[in-house]
């Protein structure tokens, strides 16, 4: 006979209704677990889309993600010349807001050489860039579709492919257009201050610049030793592949990263505290059960197995509930929830390790049961 299951049977409403609470928990937990990876794998991801294993930028930034960056248009042109470089392209990024039936659209926009490095990888739907202006290829979670048209500026794009998961480190979509268009939208002015630095005989746009230029090395090449001879020419810096990623996650995620990781640990207390409590509780309301377990001759083996046994089957279909909820949730929120199989691994272990330490403070107070309180009133 397993006592802790027929306790289970005889108190089932009461045990779901823990389990539940317990699981909208686990829920938060992963939930966490799932945005961190993600502000990770979103920062990462934008730098890793090119595959580029050379980032040329303007001199003494770190580049366009952790700085602002601007160097001449024909600077693609003297990179590609450079011995070991394979391809070269040119690249610009820039935040903008855009309204779209009614709502506003916060996109991060992409401008790169059609032909060349920087466009998207894989387009899910519809096809890549074709015509030379007002075209763009946007990330799913922006709500677009093929077809649809959208307003950048004061000019109006049509959507002609989608992609997936790409997203800068703020969590906000990406959309690629040709480099001649998003330099125009970068530098194109609203109709009264053009008038207006007309009017002083400015010039209302400035010359052609763009963030970066990325380039793809021959095999057996050394980016460092291409990055230096770049270093050389006073205008200019470069950055590798693996440097460029060091930075976005020290430098641009570093605090968010470390915020939600903190909140992580906390989360993780309240539920080792909580799942505690529930145990020790639900081990006071039996005492006078296990008083009689005692005085009919019961060992302290079966008592400690029905407490502990409980404990786990709790952790256990907590956990379940809240990866279920969690998995049918997670494509709602407004940020990219990354879950990975060694993250519901860990979560397992650590409520595994939990749960048994939990249970030990209702051991304690059923082990101290004197049987003779079980002929009380």
């Amino acid at each position: 006979m397993n006592l802790a299951f027929r306790d289970v049977r005889h108190n089932l409403f009461r045990f779901l209704l823990t389990c539940l609470g317990l699981g909208l928990l686990m829920t938060v937990v992963l939930a966490m677990m799932g945005i961190y990876n993600g502000l990770v794998a979103d920062a990462l991801n934008i730098v890793k889309a090119p595959q580029a294993d050379l980032w040329v930028v303007e001199a003494e930034t770190q580049g366009p993600f952790a700085e602002a960056s601007k160097i001449p248009g024909d600077t693609r042109d003297a990179v590609a010349r450079l011995h070991g470089v394979a391809q070269a392209g040119s690249i610009t990024y820039q935040t903008v807001e855009a309204p779209f039936e009614g709502a506003t659209l916060r996109l991060y926009v992409i401008g790169y050489e059609r032909g060349r490095l920087g466009g998207p990888q894989t387009i899910i739907r519809g096809r890549g860039l074709e015509a030379s202006h007002f075209e763009l290829v946007a990330d799913a979670k922006t709500g677009l579709v093929p077809g649809d048209t959208l307003i950048l500026g004061r000019n109006r794009f049509t959507v002609v492919g989608l992609v997936r998961d790409t997203m800068n480190s703020g969590g906000d979509p990406a959309v690629f257009l040709t480099l001649a268009d998003a330099q125009v939208l970068q530098t194109q002015l609203a109709p009264p201050a053009a008038r207006v630095q007309a009017a002083r005989g400015a010039s209302v746009t400035s010359g052609a610049t763009v963030a970066a230029v990325i380039a793809r090395l021959d095999p057996n090449v050394d980016a460092q030793n291409v990055a230096h001879t770049v270093r050389q020419w006073k205008h200019l810096s470069a950055l590798t592949q693996a440097e460029q990623e060091d930075i976005l996650i020290k430098s641009v995620v570093d605090k968010a990263r470390k915020q939600i990781g903190l909140f992580l640990g906390i989360l993780l207390t309240v539920s080792a505290v909580v799942i505690a409590l529930i145990i020790y509780t639900m081990t006071m309301e039996k005492l006078k059960q296990i008083a009689t377990l005692k005085l009919i001759g019961a060992s302290d083996r079966v008592i400690i197995g029905l407490i502990v046994q409980q404990s786990l089957a709790l952790g256990a279909v907590g956990l379940t509930l809240g990866l279920g909820l969690i998995l049918t949730v997670k494509d709602y929120f407004p940020r990219r929830v990354l879950l990975e199989p060694v993250n519901a691994l860990a979560l397992a272990g650590i409520i595994l390790v939990v749960c048994v330490l939990a249970s030990g403070l209702g051991v304690r107070a059923a082990l101290k049961v004197d049987p003779a309180t079980a002929l009380g009133g």
